[in-house]
């Protein structure tokens, strides 16, 4: 039987401060104040009879007890949130939402086709999705945010009580502006990247250290200007306008080289191969529409990796 002293605002303040890791963020998120947040999570350690977070210097972390009850906190939360979801689609004649996280190689290449398929199944769904960092995006997969996530496999130490399903394997490449001096190869590529601005995946993508490793092996060992970003709109704009060469995931700018607005350095990356897929909590049971979903972006990925 589920002690009774358990409510939703324990689940709910809970697994927020599990995934702000701060108690300050969730209080702001959850519109509530700190003394309430941290009195929440006191009455919930109480009832447990253990300690879910601690201190970490200025900061706190999840105990291993904690990680336990976020697996089930967050299955709890997300149940609720399709037993609401299917209250309203009986009211409103409305399928469930669905959630999908996707890196932003995906978003670009991948989803329009998977969308533009999806649609014509006419389930009548509502989508949304959103794209960011591996690493976020499994966050909020874990927590029940997400219903699903397209994106690299993450390290064993990450997948935990997650489940994945490969592909398509996608590799990085060195892009640049039409016309850019280094195509005239002229120059010797690594040695010359110390004279041009570099954009970087950021310290917190997936394929950050693929990329330091690959520059290193290759005789890189700094990059003296360098910007680090996510963005593709900003990479896209700034290539433009620049000589720069932005080190990114070949999906995310393989239309732009098709369309000959962008050119890739002729870099054998073959060795940064990683494998893209469907990432799902391993306990989690899709609806029919997620499931129609997820086998159209199977088939996007089929024709266009």
């Amino acid at each position: 039987m589920i002690d009774s002293r358990i409510k939703f605002r324990h689940l709910q303040t809970f697994v927020e401060v599990a995934r702000q890791k701060s108690v300050m963020k969730a209080a702001e998120l959850l519109h509530v104040s700190q003394p309430a947040v941290t009195k929440t999570i006191r009455e919930l350690e109480q009832v447990l009879g253990v300690d879910v977070f601690e201190r970490d210097g200025r900061g706190i972390k999840i105990t291993r007890y904690g990680e336990v009850f976020l697996r089930h906190a967050g299955a709890a939360l997300t149940a609720l949130r399709q037993g609401l979801d299917s209250v309203s689609q009986e009211q409103f004649a409305d399928a469930p939402p669905i959630r999908i996280g996707a890196l932003p190689t995906v978003s670009s290449r991948i989803m329009p086709r998977a969308m533009e398929l999806f649609l014509q199944e006419k389930t009548w769904s509502r989508v949304k999705i959103v794209t960011g960092e591996n690493a976020v995006l499994l966050e909020e997969l874990r927590v029940g945010d997400l219903d699903l996530v397209v994106g690299r496999l993450a390290g064993a130490e990450k997948m935990a009580g997650l489940s994945f399903e490969h592909l398509y394997s996608e590799q990085v490449v060195f892009a640049v502006r039409a016309g850019h001096p280094l195509l005239d190869g002229r120059q010797s590529l690594f040695s010359a990247f110390a004279d041009y601005t570099v954009l970087m995946p950021t310290r917190g993508s997936i394929i950050r250290p693929v990329v330091e490793n690959f520059l290193i092996a290759n005789g890189v060992s700094s990059l003296p200007n360098q910007i680090e970003t996510v963005s593709d709109a900003f990479g896209r704009a700034f290539l433009r306008a620049s000589d720069a060469i932005w080190i990114i995931s070949n999906g995310v700018v393989a239309g732009d080289v098709a369309d000959g607005r962008l050119a890739l350095l002729p870099v054998d990356t073959g060795e940064t191969k990683g494998p893209v897929g469907l990432t799902m909590r391993a306990d989690a049971v899709p609806s029919a529409p997620q499931s129609i979903l997820m086998q159209t972006i199977r088939e996007a990925a089929r024709e266009l990796s």
